[in-house]
């Protein structure tokens, strides 16, 4: 306090602003202060500096790196913002000021407000855009999840992937999801889960983003900026599951496909068993279909074969062999599908059966084992037809050979040359002929020839 009685004594400029200074600070010791911001700038340093102005007064103001750095948005000229400072004097200018220690929003909804503008400038980058979204897979095997290891969202998943595929793998990427220093370790999970999969040191197929339910700070981490860029730029599909399915934040918006709780996402990027199984069975009716059509094939080739069937003998010996053949290809063909076709359902089975697969897997194993009989009985009955049919075929061109012909009392007259006589007229005379009967051979010599007379024998 300054006695207007005392006897004045002169200062230098440097002492007067030193005095005021020192006055102020320690006047006031903290202040908030509502108004609209003017001239602001960042300057390299990383240090902020602007005018704080309402409709008669202006302050100059200053808020150092270390303190800008831990707010949630980065202010411009035009808002209306709370500060929180300490009061001061800069002594090379001789001016008042005030040191900012905190900024937000002014008036109510200060968080919408920062998410809004945040939305808007990323908006206007393309960072929303349709064209830059991933398709998210359905069925994934591997899924990486960045959340709380503590947290519900981790249960929930965990619980929805044990029901629906517990064949499926995860691997958790553990991270605070509240407070100052979330945001810095989620954009460093998302960063680390991309650089092993591009190193094929794990390779994922999904990467789920998220939290369970809470206010709006404690969500607040996932509308960081830095976060959202790494999210836009992950190589790996990504799935935003944050809060539940009224809360929406910046991460759901550059996410390759929003969920609307942790569990959602779970089951966004998996297949149900029941599908599995549905699929098994697809397979099995295309199979049994594949089957049909060979055995119809093989079918047509014996059947081919058959019509080409003309003489006994060698003929059919090679037809018959080239059958055997067949019957023996088609046999092969059929044990090694069904042996492949057996390796894999086992394999399926173990699978399933090494997750759990309750009785609805048992049910289709034994329908399985079931069809497998019904198929060999009716490649059996086949076969046994195929070789009905081919004992009949070759009895009918026994009874309509030579030997038959023989037995039922004719007889076969050659030559002396060994030829057939077929007409009279090929056998004058003192002639000498072999007589061919079902039973011997007879030598004779030809007496008289008696030849048909106007086409007609005697």
């Amino acid at each position: 306090m300054i006695d207007i009685n005392e006897k004045s004594t002169t200062i230098s400029v440097s002492e007067l602003t030193q005095r005021a200074k020192s006055l102020l600070e320690g006047h006031f010791a903290r202040v908030d202060v509502e108004g609209e911001i003017s001239d602001f700038t960042a300057a390299s340093s990383g240090h902020w500096y602007f005018t704080l102005k309402d409709s008669e007064s202006q302050v100059r103001c200053a808020m150092f790196r270390s303190a800008n750095a831990k707010l949630r948005f980065k202010p411009s000229r035009g808002d209306r913002v709370q500060i929180r400072a300490r009061v001061s004097l800069y002594t090379n200018r001789g001016e008042f000021q005030l040191i900012a220690q905190h900024i937000q929003p002014a008036g109510d909804g200060a968080l919408q407000q920062a998410f809004e503008k945040l939305k808007t400038k990323l908006f206007e980058e393309g960072l929303f855009g349709v064209d830059r979204k991933q398709p998210v897979p359905n069925s994934a095997r591997r899924i990486g999840v960045i959340t709380s290891a503590s947290g519900a969202a981790l249960h929930d998943i965990l619980a929805v992937l044990e029901r629906r595929s517990p064949m499926t793998e995860i691997f958790l990427f553990p991270v605070p999801v509240q407070g100052t220093d979330a945001p810095g370790a989620l954009v460093r999970a998302v960063d680390q889960a991309n650089a092993l999969h591009q190193q094929h040191t794990l390779p994922l197929d999904v990467l789920i983003i998220g939290r369970g339910g809470g206010s709006a700070e404690d969500l607040w981490a996932f509308n960081d900026e830095t976060l959202a860029r790494a999210i836009a730029n992950s190589d790996l599909p990504t799935v935003s599951a944050v809060g539940h399915e009224v809360d929406f934040s910046i991460s759901d918006f550059v996410a390759d496909q929003r969920a609307a709780t942790p569990s959602a996402a779970a089951e966004l990027v998996s297949l149900d068993q029941s599908e599995w199984s549905q699929r098994l069975d697809d397979a099995q009716r295309i199979l049994q279909g594949l089957m049909v059509r060979r055995l119809k094939q093989e079918r047509a080739v014996l059947g081919h074969w058959r019509a080409r069937l003309r003489h006994p003998g060698t003929t059919l010996k090679q037809q018959r062999q080239l059958l055997d053949s067949r019957i023996q290809q088609l046999a092969l063909s059929m044990q090694n599908r069904l042996k492949f076709q057996r390796s894999t359902l086992t394999n399926l089975a173990k699978q399933v059966e090494s997750r759990h697969p309750g009785r609805s897997i048992e049910h289709h194993a034994s329908l399985l084992a079931q069809r497998k009989r019904e198929l060999q009985q009716l490649v059996q009955g086949s076969m046994r037809r195929f070789r009905t049919t081919l004992a009949q075929h070759e009895q009918l061109l026994r009874s309509l050979g030579p030997e038959n012909t023989l037995a039922r009392g004719y007889a076969l007259v050659t030559g002396p040359d060994g030829q057939i006589i077929r007409n009279a007229k090929d056998a004058p005379a003192k002639s000498e002929l072999r007589i061919r009967l079902a039973e011997g051979e007879l030598a004779a010599e030809v007496i008289d020839v008696d030849t048909p007379k106007d086409g007609v024998s005697d």
